[in-house]
């Protein structure tokens, strides 16, 4: 398919975390240092995990934590210069691996360039129409001896005007610009939920027209956090993703709560028969920079690779959060710096293992990139479905319970199961397996079986 997000196993970095840049941007004129070079030591490593496209949080100059735009044209110099990162994006293109930069368009920092000439100029200041809601009458709280409107009231994130051509002319001048340095695949749209969709669609049809790095569609995919309804920003005229954030709430509760009903709704209510989102890749995760690590979370350890199993075997694309391969906690209350850790190198363990087993399993399998959803049992500890493309099928069996569970055939109510007949291959083991109506749920299991019929 032309949108290549149904085939992606993404990966999220956040660069001014996982490479140890300081906390503040001292002076934009500072010397660069060449952190994010070290990012290419991790190629490998994205291989073996059998990611084949990385998703890269702020990397342009900011005030500090990459959110608050100082320069959308020039590299954060705490990660180094633009052939720095020119080099990083073409090492992961050379190895097959797509490059999504975060691009953050609502609101910029204080130290934006035009904001500052306005502080400087005030009502003189060329720029004034640039941001949202100045008023010369009101003070704000950093006493600039005028008000502006602040990013849901935080104001060091200065909201843009998307109604000023201007604005709009700056900023695509800046997607055009990445495209031809770091020849990138696509943006992640930081809070898309609060972009006009006027400012979307103008987006989408300027970027229709960018070549990606590695070819196909260029994707925007945005960050929406209500889980309300995903279409009345993923659509042909603008996002063709977003984040789903409806089930990664779903996933850890599902599993603290001995509670399998919960992400099967949300998992029903998108993709079933009647599903809202049947046709679209959502972004499917656990984990990122703005929430607790799921292994911080979840109740009981033993959960972490039946949560992964279900985010690599559910319809959209599965996206791993840097260092969560290898299950690192951090809580969201102990703040940012928790949740974005630096690593000199990356780690592998049992967890990353099992993980990327997954990854080559989705990869090679077209049920699970584009197949229909279809529950086939549930209970508070066991859940069943299927993905079905074509001839092929691929049955998702998750037992959270401590014991065995026999799933046998049912014919109503909230256990009914229609079973299992014939022979279905074991994508962990790769054996033949035959039923005959009953399926054997191990004990802390999920299983995959595959049939082509």
């Amino acid at each position: 398919m032309d949108n290549w997000l149904f085939e992606s196993v993404m990966y999220q970095i956040y660069p001014l975390g996982l490479c140890g840049a300081p906390r503040t941007n001292e002076a934009t004129a500072a010397v660069p240092v060449s952190r994010i070079k070290n990012l290419t030591g991790w190629v490998p490593h994205l291989k073996k995990l059998g990611v084949n496209a990385v998703m890269f949080n702020p990397v342009f100059q900011s005030d500090t934590h990459g959110y608050n735009t100082r320069d959308f044209y020039t590299i954060d110099s705490r990660l180094g210069t633009d052939d720095d990162f020119a080099d990083v994006c073409t090492c992961l293109h050379e190895n097959g691996i797509r490059v999504m930069l975060d691009a953050v368009f609502n609101h910029v920092g204080r130290g934006f360039w035009a904001f500052k000439d306005v502080q400087r100029n005030r009502q003189n200041s060329l720029y004034c129409n640039w941001f949202a809601h100045i008023d010369w009458n009101v003070d704000s709280p950093y006493n600039d001896g005028f008000s502006y409107e602040g990013w849901e009231g935080h104001y060091d994130l200065v909201k843009l005007n998307l109604a000023n051509p201007d604005v709009v002319e700056h900023l695509f001048g800046a997607v055009k610009k990445w495209t031809e340095a770091f020849a990138i695949d696509g943006l992640r749209l930081d809070v898309a939920y609060c972009l006009p969709h006027a400012f979307l669609k103008q987006l989408k049809n300027f970027t229709s027209r960018l070549q990606p790095g590695l070819g196909g569609q260029f994707v925007l995919l945005g960050e929406i956090v209500q889980s309300s309804d995903y279409t009345d920003f993923v659509n042909s005229e603008m996002l063709a993703s977003c984040t789903n954030y409806e089930c990664s709430k779903g996933l850890y509760s599902s599993f603290n709560e001995s509670n399998m009903f919960e992400i099967a709704y949300s998992l029903n209510r998108q993709f079933g028969p009647e599903g809202l989102y049947r046709t679209i890749p959502l972004l499917d995760f656990a984990e990122n920079h703005d929430i607790s690590r799921v292994a911080s979370i979840l109740k009981n350890k033993a959960d972490l690779p039946l949560l992964y199993g279900i985010i690599f075997a559910m319809p959209g694309f599965p996206c791993i959060y840097y260092a969560g391969e290898w299950g690192c906690e951090g809580r969201k209350e102990d703040g940012d710096a928790a949740l974005r850790p630096a690593f000199s190198t990356p780690s592998w363990n049992g967890l990353t293992d099992f993980i990327a087993r997954l990854a080559r399993i989705r990869t090679d399998n077209d049920s699970l990139k584009y197949g229909d959803y279809t529950q086939l049992f549930i209970l508070n500890k066991q859940f069943v479905f299927s993905r079905h493309y074509g001839t092929e099928e691929v049955i998702v069996a998750v037992n959270c319970s401590d014991d065995d569970y026999i799933v046998t055939p049912h014919p109503a109510g909230y256990a009914a199961f229609a079973g299992m007949y014939g022979n279905f291959t074991n994508m962990f083991t790769g054996s033949i397996e035959n039923y005959n109506g009953p399926v054997r749920l191990f004990p802390k299991s999920i299983q995959y079986w595959y049939r082509n019929s």
